[in-house]
């Protein structure tokens, strides 16, 4: 069991008689229900938006600043470069701004921080190399809301700095030509939750005064980014996502095409969840190694046999990353083994990866249900990536443990450090007096939205219904389903012991289901119990067969 906590309704589904009256399956229908979308009218409104669902990019805070200065720019010829990020959202941001400005006629450069030598943001030294090699104006994507001494630093080398951004922006913003970001507190934009490369589309479509247009040829892009990076999938970002996803299945640009068939999705239709879990991960493994330079050729390039190439070597990167990982996660594993954790996990290694420590330390912590600090030495000094759990509140105890700290940021839920090799000790017993002062409010919960008792709901059209919920994610996530008291007829292992293929009964019926990320010890049930198990059903398809397929989430003894 993966969760302590589950929340089951105690009555069945009741879709409401108008949806069905309109056609839709019992299980959409009651999903819908269950969102609030209870006629035929709201449920079409959420399903089907259109066109209109894009906002006026205007209405951005110093929208008309950061266009004024860019037109300029385009009309003198300056040399412009475009600083990004190293994650999926700062790279589709800045190879889509890039792209954009090129074809407007600059000279554009795009510059990406190296996240091992360098870390996260703008930083001075990179700004004078941009300056010296005769760049005049800076278009920060993903990154820069709160970056104030180097604002300052550009206006003394005479170079000018537009920012776009979606982080959370601190009481004092930079002093420069622009600073675009809805989450500034005087900016009106209607969605906030706008990831770094949604900003950056709403700048290209201001410059170009025709959203429909950019969006034909960025949605891929924005799409990408917005998944990877967790945004909500609703309103008019659910719109960008669902024309993103069907451009990357009807016209992808060659990069992405054979990172698709690279990946083993090529011909199939993308979803959120195939890009989220397949796509941007070997996007991603390059910013994690130092090298997110190779993800944006990748994307900015168009001749099919570099593609090809570039995307073999994003995969086999990926590869590398889970191998790394994988090595973190056995070390890991075998200290707490023989120390078991009592609270917050701070693990300190020689040699860890910098870039790779967040994914171990996120698995620690929902292994162990222990906020974890996965900590990579360096001689004098370690560099540190800490994820929360239950809600305990990371960044307050980061900020009670400061003494022992030479520099910490972040949020509640996931933050990065930088500590002293003889400072660890302290910082550990620190970190778990505040936890015993503030332990979490209570453990992660997992709620199902709908309990099944009724076999038609599994149905294969009825399950079929749930396509048209389609890009999931965020904010309109998938369905969770609950089934009690099933039984368990058989458990096999694959990939390589890595998960589990099931087969369970109910209703004088078997249901073949998967559960990914759980070997058969950890799973601690045996063939022929009774079992409570939390999944999303779907379709499956294989050699032109299709199925009903549970895709489990977690299984617990029939309680």
């Amino acid at each position: 069991m993966k969760y302590p906590n589950w929340k089951i309704p105690a009555a069945p589904p009741a879709p409401p008689p108008a949806l069905l009256e309109a056609g839709y399956a019992p299980l959409l229908a009651a999903v819908l229900h269950c969102r609030g979308l209870d006629t035929p009218e709201a449920a079409a409104a959420f399903l089907s938006g259109g066109l209109q669902s894009l906002q006026n990019p205007w209405l951005l805070r110093d929208m008309d600043k950061a266009a004024a200065r860019l037109d300029r720019a385009i009309a003198a010829g300056e040399k412009v470069a475009v600083y990004g990020d190293y994650d999926v959202d700062g790279i589709t941001a800045g190879c889509l701004m890039t792209d954009y400005l090129r074809f407007r006629g600059l000279d554009c450069r795009l510059y990406i921080p190296d996240r091992l030598e360098e870390g996260y943001g703008v930083n001075t030294a990179a700004l004078r190399n941009l300056r010296s090699q005769g760049v005049s104006l800076v278009v920060t994507v993903d990154c820069g809301v709160t970056a104030v001494e180097e604002a300052e630093a550009a206006a003394s080398l005479g170079l000018d700095l537009i920012i776009t951004d979606h982080h959370q922006c601190r009481a004092e913003l930079p002093r420069c030509a622009a600073v675009v970001d809805p989450m500034r507190p005087d900016c009106g934009y209607p969605n906030r939750e706008l990831a770094g490369v949604g900003v950056a589309f709403k700048l290209a479509c201001a410059l170009e005064g025709n959203s429909r247009r950019c969006l034909l040829r960025y949605a891929d892009l924005v799409a990408v980014g917005t998944v990877a990076d967790v945004m909500d999938i609703t309103g008019e970002n659910r719109y960008i996502v669902r024309v993103g996803l069907d451009k990357l299945y009807e016209r992808p640009r060659p990069g992405l095409q054979a990172l698709l068939e690279a990946a083993g999705l090529g011909g199939k239709r993308p979803t959120a969840t195939s890009v989220g879990f397949t796509l941007a991960p070997r996007i991603n493994a390059a910013g994690r190694l130092g090298k997110a330079g190779v993800a944006a050729e990748l994307i900015l390039e168009t001749a099919p046999a570099r593609c090809r190439e570039l995307a073999d070597t994003l995969c086999q990167m990926n590869r590398e990353r889970q191998a790394i990982e994988g090595r973190i996660w056995a070390e890991a594993k075998d200290i707490l083994s023989r120390h078991p954790p009592t609270g917050p996990i701070v693990l300190a290694g020689e040699g860890w990866h910098q870039g790779v420590i967040g994914i171990a330390a996120s698995r620690l912590a929902e292994a162990y249900r222990f906020p974890a600090v996965m900590i990579c030495l360096d001689g004098d000094l370690g560099k540190g990536s800490c994820r929360s759990y239950g809600g305990f509140p990371l960044y307050d105890a980061l900020a009670a443990c400061r003494e022992y700290l030479e520099g910490f940021g972040g949020h509640a839920m996931a933050a990065g450090l930088t500590i002293r090799r003889e400072s660890l000790e302290g910082f550990r017993r620190a970190l778990n007096a505040y936890y015993a002062a503030h332990p979490p409010r209570s453990a992660p919960c997992l709620e199902a939205e709908l309990r099944i008792e009724d076999p038609r709901y599994l149905e294969m059209g009825s399950v079929a219904s749930l396509d048209l919920l389609e890009p999931c994610g965020n904010g309109n996530p998938q369905p969770q389903l609950c089934m009690t008291d099933v039984r368990l007829e058989s458990i096999m292992p694959m990939g390589m012991g890595k998960h589990l293929r099931l087969r369970l009964s109910k209703f004088r019926q078997n249901y073949e289901a998967v559960f990914f990320s759980q070997s058969l010890p950890e799973l601690g049930l045996a063939e022929g119990q009774r079992a409570d198990v939390m999944f999303f059903p779907q379709i499956n398809e294989f050699r032109s067969r299709r199925s009903v397929q549970l895709l489990v989430t977690d299984l617990r003894p029939a309680q």
